[in-house]
């Protein structure tokens, strides 16, 4: 009886262990304190989709997670910057608009901007398996002059 009380946890590690549950990281301005952070969340093992989330924070001022809906675990989200500072995210093919100024401002896009997405920051992507945030070769050329 003991012995079936121990092998269970053990049967179901593999099963548990197939879920996602990270994010990543965009710095704004190479600062900590002002930050895009993706979630992504996996309810149930045995279902290919994961819930994703946009934290949008500048600290202390303010912090808000934004619901993305649902995507793959390798949805690739890209992070575009308007001239205004304002943010337009894109997830597979939906797009939605954010800021930091106050954290509050998310919306559901139904198309791109005619004036253009703005200038890619970077994505969010796996990497070996991990989802991390890659920034854009021009965001790096720039941010070493």
């Amino acid at each position: 009886m003991r012995l079936r009380h121990l092998i269970l946890p053990l049967l179901a590690a593999p099963l548990l262990s197939a879920c996602v549950n990270d994010g990543a990281t965009y710095e704004i301005d190479n600062t900590r304190e002002h930050v895009l952070s993706l979630i992504r969340e996996q309810p149930y093992f045995w279902d290919n989709k994961v819930n994703l989330y946009l934290v949008v924070s500048r600290m202390p001022a303010c912090m808000r997670r934004h619901s993305m809906g649902t995507g793959t675990p390798a949805t690739r989200v890209e992070i575009y910057q308007v001239p205004s500072g304002a943010f337009i995210i894109k997830a597979g093919k939906r797009l939605y608009a954010t800021e930091t100024q106050t954290c509050e401002s998310f919306a559901k896009m139904d198309a791109e901007p005619v004036e253009g997405m703005g200038k890619l920051m970077g994505t969010f992507r796996l990497k070996k398996g991990e989802m991390v945030f890659v920034k854009a070769e021009g965001d790096e050329a720039a941010a070493g002059e």
